[in-house]
């Protein structure tokens, strides 16, 4: 390894003896490794009740409605990984009125069509989950989760390694879905 490739001098001495395994290193992902979870209450504990109130590039919010907003995931299943929010602290879809249900569906549908614009995705998987019992990391505060999906997203890591690998930095994910966002 050389200072020239871009590479630490002795990187190989911090991961133990070589053994001719490339690492993949994601620091970011220990808090939620560790099940730290966000406060249940809404306001600074809340990453949801939180994020609206910062600026776009910290925050990672793609698009911003009258009742609800659109954020990138900060643990993303692959690029562009988007949470729709109600900016309302409600726990569950039941709990929105006629008027964030109207916009929690049109941003939706808005965000599937500049994910399709910015990466042509195959697919996509949409979801909630309402409850701790149901897998929600957040179950305080209601979001849908839209995931783009492309033939060969997955491959072993995730089941041998625990480990995702993510080709695109959240903030060039998000500078091109500001790009696609129709009144962007």
């Amino acid at each position: 390894m050389t200072e020239e490739s871009g590479d630490l001098p002795g990187a190989e001495s911090f991961a133990g003896a070589p053994d001719g395994f490339e690492r993949l290193w994601t620091p970011h992902r220990m808090a939620y490794v560790r099940g730290e979870r966000p406060s249940k209450d809404a306001g600074d504990g809340c990453p949801f009740c939180a994020a609206p109130g910062e600026p776009e590039e910290e925050s990672l919010v793609v698009a911003r409605g009258e009742h609800c907003y659109v954020v990138l995931n900060l643990f993303p299943y692959n690029p562009g990984h988007l949470l729709v929010c109600p900016y309302r602290h409600v726990p569950l879809y039941l709990d929105l009125t006629d008027e964030e249900v109207t916009e929690f569906t049109a941003l939706t549908r808005t965000a599937l069509r500049a994910l399709g614009a910015a990466s042509n995705p195959a697919g996509f998987n949409l979801g909630m989950n309402q409850g701790d019992v149901a897998g929600a990391g957040v179950a305080a505060h209601l979001h849908q989760h839209i995931v783009p999906r492309w033939m060969g997203d997955a491959n072993f890591l995730p089941i041998v390694g625990r480990t995702k690998a993510l080709p695109q930095l959240l903030d060039d994910v998000r500078h091109q879905l500001v790009a696609a966002w129709p009144d962007a």
